[in-house]
This record gives C-alpha cells, sequence and structure tokens, in this order.
C-alpha cells in the first residue's frame, strides 16, 4: 500500500497498551482490565544539537527507547498489580520496603529494571556470540572466528524471538504492536483515524524497531568481520570488550541504515529492508477492534499542528 507521506511518529506495545511519540507530545495509553483507557501526555525530550548528528543520533535514539520503553511498560503493569493484592509479600519484601521506603524502593526497582532491560540484549546478542566465538581455536585462524560469531547470533536472535511470540501474554503485546503499526500506516495514507479506516491497513512497517534490532544483529556482524580483521583479538574477554568498545559505531550505522531503508521507496532500499520485514512476522500480530482503539487514541494525542512530524 502506498503511503501519501512518511511521519517521525513512532510507537512501542506495553502491557495492554500502546505508547505513541510525536516530534513535540508522548502519549501513553493503557486499558484497564475494566475497559476504562487511561491517558498519559507528557512532553518529547528534545536532544540537545550533539544527539543530532548522524551515527551519534543513533546510539542515543536506541538507549533513549531502550529505557522510555522499559519505564513504559513497568508504568502499564503497575494498573494490574491489583490482580496480585491478595498474595502476602515476602519476608524479604518487608525488609525492603522498611529498608528503603517505598518511594525509594519503587524508584531502585525501576532503575534496575532499566539497566538490565538494556543489559541483556547487549548481553544476549552482542557479548555472548562474541565469546563463544572467541573459544575457537586460534589454529582456525580470525575468519572462522568472525563466521562463527554470525552463525550464533542470528540463529539465537531468531530462536529468541520466535520463542517469545509463543508466549500468551507477549502474543497479545504483538497484537498491540500490530495495532500500532495499521494506524501509522492509515495516518500517513491520509485517511481520517477510525477503526475502520485502520483495520484495513498492513501491519507490516519498514520503520519498525523489530527490523532495527535484526539490521544491528547484521551490522554487527560485518563491523566485527572488518575490524577483527585488521585487529587480531584472541582472548574471548577482550572481544567483549571490544565490541562494547564498537557498539556505538554499530547502533549509529544500523540507525542511519534503517533511516534510509525506511524513508526510500526505490529498489535498492525495498530489497534492503525485506529481511527486517519478513522478521516482523514473530513480532507484529493482528489486532482486534479494542487495540486499534488504543493507538489511536494515542496516535491523536502526538500529531502536532505544524506538520513537524514530516519525514
Amino acid at each position: 500500500m502506498t503511503t501519501q507521506k512518511k511521519t517521525t511518529i513512532g510507537g512501542q506495545a506495553i502491557i495492554e497498551g500502546i505508547v505513541m511519540k510525536g516530534p513535540k507530545k508522548t502519549c501513553t495509553v493503557v486499558r484497564r482490565a475494566n475497559g476504562e483507557l487511561v491517558v498519559k501526555e507528557e512532553a518529547t525530550h528534545q536532544p540537545s544539537a550533539l544527539w543530532k548528528v548522524p551515527v551519534l543520533r543513533g546510539a542515543y535514539n536506541l538507549f533513549t527507547a531502550m529505557k522510555e520503553g522499559i519505564q513504559a511498560i513497568n508504568y502499564s503493569a503497575s494498573f494490574f498489580e491489583d490482580e496480585e493484592a491478595d498474595v502476602p509479600p515476602s519476608k524479604f519484601e518487608t525488609w525492603l520496603e522498611n529498608k528503603f521506603g517505598s518511594e525509594r524502593l519503587n524508584r531502585m526497582i525501576l532503575g534496575l529494571s532499566t539497566v538490565l532491560g538494556i543489559a541483556m540484549p547487549v548481553g544476549l546478542f552482542m557479548l555472548l556470540p562474541s565469546f563463544l566465538s572467541g573459544l575457537v581455536p586460534e589454529s582456525w585462524g580470525m575468519p572462522a572466528r568472525n563466521i562463527a560469531e554470525g552463525a550464533v547470533r542470528i540463529p539465537l536472535f531468531l530462536l529468541f524471538m520466535w520463542s517469545v511470540s509463543h508466549m500468551k501474554d507477549i502474543h497479545r503485546t504483538f497484537e498491540y504492536h500490530g495495532a500500532e503499526h495499521k494506524t501509522i500506516f492509515c495516518y500517513e495514507a491520509g485517511e481520517e483515524l477510525t477503526v475502520e479506516n485502520v483495520r484495513r491497513q498492513q501491519k507490516y512497517h519498514p520503520r519498525c524497531g523489530t527490523s532495527f534490532m535484526f539490521v544491528l544483529i547484521i551490522v554487527a556482524t560485518i563491523v566485527s568481520s572488518i575490524v577483527f580483521s585488521f585487529v587480531h583479538v584472541v582472548n574471548p574477554f577482550l572481544r567483549m570488550l571490544a565490541h562494547l568498545l564498537l557498539l556505538p559505531l554499530v547502533v549509529g550505522i544500523s540507525y542511519e541504515f534503517n533511516r534510509y531503508a525506511g524513508r526510500s521507496d526505490s529498489l535498492i532500499s525495498r530489497v534492503l529492508r525485506w529481511p527486517g520485514l519478513m522478521i516482523q512476522h514473530l513480532t507484529v500480530f493482528e489486532p482486534d477492534d479494542a487495540m486499534i482503539e488504543v493507538a489511536i487514541t494515542g496516535m491523536k494525542a502526538v500529531i502536532p499542528e505544524d506538520g513537524s512530524d514530516n519525514w
């Protein structure tokens, strides 16, 4: 389906809800168990000029998206804690609350979950394959290590995405993911944001975060192969450290690649973004009308009147 415009507005599916982020406002919409929509609007944080520089902006945007995404998930989860209210806290939980106070404890838990949420994908998809490839015998040569790294990283990513897509609660979140994509497509097509119009849009979007993550995996493999072809790093732990140092560059290149592929309709860009669109079959599912309503609510709240979202 051909769109009439492209927007910088993006979204993220959370627990029973969606976050829509525009150039000026960000809106989080959660549907509670009783069907009520909870809407939270806030100003979108504006980065400094430094973080708008190509390549640098990729690292900034990824870190910001992951941090804000985890915070939004924790926010949406808070609306469903009442279902577990009858479960008495453990002695350890009681001790923590008495020691730090409930408000400070909540901030600590949020901070810890943010750190873990960022560290887990880096460790699983970047550092673990690097460590395992470092165990390849030195006599096999550096190219063999680079090939082994890619041979571990890509299947590991695909297996992880396939596994989580089959989890009941995650599957429902991926349906909200579909609602987000369809709503953005409807807006880009210049159609009125109604459930009927949104429902008939396609659900796989070229500027999806899933596509970006897959591009990131590919670029990480290519960059490491080039770098380690000139700099021979044998020790597995030093190889992991080198990957950490290269990560901002890898993220920056991946972001620019995804940005180009998402904004262009040339044959080359369509070919380049095809693998990412295929990966979305694991993370984007058909939403119901109630999910579409959530996405529309969030989308309408962040559309700027001055057209500053035009890509």
